[in-house]
C-alpha cells in the first residue's frame, strides 16, 4: 500500500512522547542511505538547480513597484485613517522580501555565494532583522528539523513546542501555554516586534557578530526611513496605530508562512541517528494550493523540497514536487500535503494538545504511563 498522504500522517497525531521514542529506537523508520542521492540525480539531470535570474528580476521590479504605490498613497491620503490600509500593505511587501532575504540566504537567486550573502544581509536590514542572527538559527533548523535540542525553531519561546516545556511553565506563561493553541494567531500580531528585538539583542550582544556595524547601520537606516515620516507628517495617533498595524499584519504573516511547514510534525529525539532524506521529509509538511500558494508563502508550501534542495529556486519547487512524491510513493515513504486551513487545524490542535502538559503532569505521555500502572 503506499503511504504517500494528502493529509497529516500518523506519525503526526502522536504525541511527541511517542514520536520521539519510535525515532530514538530508529524501529519503525528504516535508514535509506542511497535515497537522496538517487532523487538528487534526477532532479539534477533535470536542471531543477539551475538558477534563475529573470524570474527574481521580475519578483524584484514587481515589489519595487509594489512600495511605490504604497508611498504614493501615503502621501496621496495624508491625515486619514485609511492609512493603516497602507500600514497593512507595507507589512505584506515587508514580509515578501524577508521571503527574498531567505531565498538569497540560501543562494537561490545569484550565481555566487557571496553575492548572495550581501543580498540576503540587505534584505534582511530592509525588513528591520539581523541576517547573521537569522543565518544562525536557520542553518540550525536545517541541519536537524525537529530535532530535540537542536532546533532552535522548537525551542520554548512563550509558545512550547514540547510537553517537557509546557509542563515546566510558570506564571503568566503558564496561563497562555495552557491555551497557546487558541492563542497561537493574536500572539503573532506580537512576532514582528520579537524579530525586531531579538536581531537588536543579538547586534548589541558581547559576543563575535559577523557584520555587526553594517547590519546595525541598514536596521537603523530602515527605520528611519520608515518612521521619520510617519511622525512628522501623521498625527501621534495615527502614526503610533499605522506602525502598530503593519508590524502585526508581519508578525502574522511571517508566522502563518513558517507554522504550517513543521508544527505537528513527527519530534526527533537528540540522540537518533537518521538519513538526510528520511529525517527531511519526514518532518516537513507541505501546502497544497499550486501558484497561489507559492506567490502567497514564497515557495515555502513546497517545505518538503526545499529542506531537499534549499538552492532550488522557488520556480522549480512544484517539478521537483512530483520527482519526490513518485520516489516517496515507489519506496513506501510517508509524504505530508495538506491544504492551508487544514495546516493551520493541525498546527493549533497540536499546540493545544502540547499546553494540556501545562495544566495536569499526568497529560506527558510517560506521566501518564507510570501513573496508569
Amino acid at each position: 500500500m503506499s503511504l504517500t498522504h494528502t493529509d497529516t500522517t500518523e506519525a503526526s497525531r502522536l504525541t511527541p512522547g511517542r514520536i520521539r521514542q519510535t525515532y530514538a529506537g530508529n524501529s519503525e523508520f528504516p535508514p535509506m542511505a542511497r535515497a537522496y542521492r538517487d532523487v538528487l540525480n534526477v532532479v539534477r539531470d533535470t536542471g531543477l538547480l539551475g538558477r534563475t535570474p529573470r524570474f527574481y528580476s521580475v519578483v524584484a521590479a514587481g515589489l519595487a513597484v509594489a512600495f511605490a504605490g504604497c508611498i504614493a498613497g501615503f502621501l496621496l491620503l495624508g491625515d486619514s485613517w485609511f492609512q493603516l490600509l497602507i500600514a497593512g500593505a507595507l507589512g505584506i511587501l515587508f514580509t515578501q522580501v524577508a521571503f527574498l532575504a531567505h531565498e538569497a540566504a540560501h543562494r537561490q537567486i545569484l550565481a555566487s555565494g557571496p553575492a548572495n550573502f550581501r543580498l540576503a544581509r540587505i534584505l534582511a536590514g530592509v525588513v528591520g532583522m539581523s541576517y547573521s542572527w537569522w543565518d544562525s538559527k536557520h542553518t540550525r533548523h536545517h541541519g536537524n528539523p525537529n530535532t530535540v535540542g537542536k532546533d532552535p525553531d522548537i525551542a520554548v519561546d512563550t509558545i512550547s513546542f514540547l510537553e517537557e516545556d509546557a509542563a515546566r511553565s510558570r506564571g503568566i506563561i503558564r496561563w497562555i501555554t495552557q491555551r497557546q493553541g487558541w492563542l497561537f494567531f493574536p500572539l503573532l500580531t506580537l512576532e514582528g516586534l520579537n524579530l525586531h528585538r531579538l536581531s537588536f539583542q543579538h547586534l548589541f550582544s558581547r559576543g563575535k557578530v559577523t557584520g555587526r556595524w553594517t547590519e546595525l547601520g541598514l536596521i537603523v537606516a530602515r527605520f528611519a526611513i520608515v518612521l521619520v515620516p510617519l511622525f512628522l507628517l501623521l498625527p501621534l495617533g495615527m502614526a503610533f496605530a499605522f506602525f502598530g498595524v503593519m508590524v502585526a499584519v508581519f508578525g502574522v504573516y511571517m508566522g502563518a508562512t513558517f507554522a504550517p511547514n513543521h508544527k505537528g510534525m513527527p519530534i526527533i529525539a537528540p540522540e537518533a541517528r537518521l538519513d538526510f532524506f528520511t529525517k527531511q521529509v519526514r518532518t516537513s509538511r507541505n501546502v497544497s494550493g499550486g501558484w497561489w500558494a507559492t506567490w502567497l508563502m514564497g515557495g515555502l508550501n513546497y517545505q518538503v523540497e526545499h529542506h531537499l534542495f534549499p538552492s532550488m529556486s522557488r520556480l522549480h519547487l512544484s517539478r521537483a514536487r512530483e520527482i519526490v512524491r513518485e520516489y516517496c510513493r515507489t519506496n513506501d515513504v510517508p509524504y505530508t500535503e495538506v491544504s492551508m486551513l487544514r495546516s493551520y487545524s493541525i498546527v493549533i490542535r497540536y499546540l493545544n494538545r502540547v499546553g494540556l502538559a501545562a495544566s495536569d503532569p499526568f497529560a506527558c505521555p510517560a506521566a501518564a504511563q507510570f501513573g496508569r500502572s
